[in-house]
C-alpha cells in the first residue's frame, strides 16, 4: 500500500518518496498548520494526528505513515464549523503568537476523543509534550475544559484511535514539563 489518507482524502505516493511527514504535509499539500520549530521532537509545534493519536511529524518518517490516516489542524474543521477545541481556544484567548496552537488543539482533540471530561491533571498530561513559548498554559487548559462541554461532535471529526506506528510515544508520556507552565 502506497497511500496516505490526509484529512479524509486518500493520496497515492510516488515511488521513492522519503523524508519526514512534516515536510511532505507542508510541501506538496501546502498544509502549514503543523509548524517546523525545533526539528528534534521537543516542542510539539509539528503535532498531527496519526490514526487519531498525536505524533510529532518532524520525527515521523513518511514511510511510517503509509496506510494510515493523518489529521492536521486544517482537517479538524467539519462542515465549515470549527472543532469545539478550536472554538474554545478562540473564546479563551488561549494564544498570543499562535505558533503552538495547532499542535495544542490536535492534542486536546485527541484527549477529548478518549476522555470527554478530563480533569486538569489529565489535560496537563496530554498537553505535556507541547511547549507554549508565550506562557498561555492556564488559558489553554481552560479552553480544553470549555471544549469538554462540547464534545458531542468530536468523535465524528477525529478518527478512532487504532495502533500507533512504532517509535511514537503516547500522548501522555514523555518528560514532565509542568515546571515550565505557569498557572497549571
Amino acid at each position: 500500500m502506497t497511500s496516505i489518507e490526509v484529512n479524509g482524502e486518500s493520496h497515492e505516493l510516488g515511488p521513492g518518496l522519503q523524508g519526514r511527514l512534516l515536510a511532505w504535509l507542508r510541501g506538496p499539500f501546502g498544509l502549514t498548520g503543523a509548524k517546523p520549530a525545533c526539528g528534534e521532537g521537543a516542542c510539539g509545534a509539528c503535532t498531527v494526528l496519526l490514526d487519531g493519536a498525536p505524533v510529532l511529524s518532524c520525527q515521523t518518517q513518511l514511510a511510517d505513515a503509509i496506510g494510515h490516516s493523518v489529521t492536521t489542524i486544517e482537517g479538524l474543521v467539519a462542515d465549515d464549523h470549527l472543532h469545539p477545541v478550536q472554538q474554545a481556544l478562540i473564546e479563551e484567548g488561549a494564544s498570543q503568537c499562535g505558533y503552538c496552537t495547532p499542535g495544542m488543539a490536535l492534542r486536546a482533540a485527541a484527549l477529548l476523543d478518549v476522555d470527554p471530561h478530563p480533569d486538569d491533571d489529565a489535560i496537563v498530561a496530554a498537553l505535556n509534550q507541547n511547549l507554549c513559548r508565550c506562557g498561555c498554559y492556564a488559558r489553554i487548559v481552560a479552553a480544553v475544559r470549555r471544549a469538554a462541554g462540547r464534545t458531542s461532535a468530536i468523535s465524528a471529526v477525529v478518527p478512532a484511535r487504532t495502533s500507533r506506528p512504532s517509535g511514537q510515544a503516547a500522548a501522555s508520556s514523555g518528560r514532565h514539563r509542568r515546571s515550565r507552565r505557569r498557572g497549571t
